[in-house]
């Protein structure tokens, strides 16, 4: 039996996958009261910074200095474009495909990117080889989008 630390933040990432669907879908309704994807995207980064922003302020740790924020590579900084990416692709997409269609799509995304990333060692992560049975847990993920979209 998995122990509650395993457990725990397994539940957490589930939770985050949760909220993901759930931002997705309230973009995708913001879309139609702004008659904007645009604003839509722009209106859930303000106030996901704005939240963002509380948290960095209120929360213990280091603040980030003009120093370090010099000396971070490039790279790094790509992360917003995208997240406005996937904002943008999703307030778009929803309401063509449904919630669930574009959900299990962005997983399958995932997976595979993330397949490939782990294989090769990408972006500094360890890599971690693209076994058979990865492969086949990838495939049976586009298996599911295949029968959710039926």
């Amino acid at each position: 039996m998995p122990s509650l630390a395993t457990v725990l933040p397994c539940l957490l990432v589930v939770a985050a996958g949760v909220s993901l669907a759930v931002q997705q879908v309230l973009n995708a309704n913001l879309r139609m009261a702004l008659g904007s994807p645009w604003w839509a995207g722009f209106t859930s980064y303000l106030v996901g910074m704005a939240a963002m922003l509380l948290l960095a302020l209120t929360m213990p740790g280091p603040r980030p200095t003009a120093a370090t924020l010099g000396a971070t590579p490039w790279p790094a900084w790509a992360g917003g474009l995208f997240g406005a990416a996937f904002i943008a692709t999703a307030i778009l997409m929803i309401p063509r495909l449904g919630a669930a269609t574009v959900l299990a799509l962005i997983v399958v995304g995932q997976m595979l990117c993330g397949l490939v990333i782990d294989h090769v060692g990408a972006l500094g992560v360890t890599p971690h080889p693209a076994g058979a049975a990865r492969l086949l847990g990838a495939a049976l993920l586009i298996l599911g989008v295949v029968l959710v979209r039926r």
